[in-house]
């Protein structure tokens, strides 16, 4: 016979991500908050990762040597952390796989220059841990950049997959502008703008304004809310649909393999 699954219990912290799978499927939801299982990383996943940690490598640097060939050369160090991941071998790559996965990085990377010179920005912070209260809710995240611009601080986010539908950016930016709320609540000083970089695909920003904190707050908060009664009650049901075919734990919702 399987384990009793453990009693649910409200997380220490919640983040973008948590919430956002909360809202896509709280059985989901469960299956990785409560019970922990696993949640391999996939290709788009790890790919991100590596651009991230290239750009991070990157914008530490002195403004100076933030160009192009120095970012090859951080591509080409950082590299090994990818390629040595188990995740990453479990994709099973070959030679060719393998140099296509590259390309689709590095491309990536280049693609900042198309939205700004790295040498021209005053970066505060990289990969920036915030652990903050936000709308009473215990928020954790890590914010790719903090800038600073013409005195103002802004957040700044990449992103290696497509853009959002016109209809679905504001949606989006309600990570920017949480973890503006966030930094506000960490370091006692309220970003100016929040913005997503969509490597390849342009860039949408916000103003950080009060009407515009509180409704990222807000809908962040009664998520929080939402997941409390679920423990409560332990009940946590499926939203089946198309994306069952991609969850790792279709296996063990009934719901999920009649979709």
């Amino acid at each position: 016979t399987r384990p009793r699954p453990p009693v649910p219990a409200l997380p220490r912290s919640f983040s973008v991500s948590a919430a956002g799978l909360w809202r896509q499927c709280p059985r989901r939801w469960r299956f990785r908050y409560v019970e922990k299982r696993a949640d391999p990383p996939g290709e788009a996943a790890l790919l991100g990762t590596f651009v991230h940690r290239v750009l991070e490598l990157l914008c530490d640097q002195p403004a100076g040597s933030r160009h192009l060939e120095r970012a090859r050369e951080l591509a080409a160090e950082a590299w090994p952390e990818t390629r040595d991941d188990p995740h990453y071998a479990a994709l099973g790559h070959d030679e060719t796989a393998q140099r296509a996965f590259k390309w689709r990085g590095w491309t990536a990377v280049q693609d900042l220059w198309q939205i700004e010179d790295p040498a021209e920005v005053e970066v505060r912070a990289t990969e920036a841990r915030v652990e903050a209260t936000v709308g009473g809710v215990p928020f954790f995240g890590i914010v790719d950049r903090l800038d600073v611009e013409a005195g103002d601080l802004v957040v700044t986010d990449y992103k290696t997959g497509r853009a959002p539908r016109p209809g679905d950016v504001p949606k989006s930016l309600d990570q920017v502008l949480l973890y503006a709320a966030a930094v506000e609540d960490h370091l006692d000083e309220r970003p100016a703008r929040g913005r997503l970089y969509f490597l390849g695909n342009g860039v949408h920003q916000v103003e950080v304004t009060e009407d515009g904190l509180g409704g990222a707050v807000g809908r962040f908060a009664e998520a929080w809310s939402q997941v409390g009664r679920a423990c409560e009650a332990d009940d946590f049901p499926p939203d089946a649909g198309p994306l069952c075919g991609w969850c790792p734990y279709v296996a063990d919702c009934v719901e999920g393999g009649d979709e």
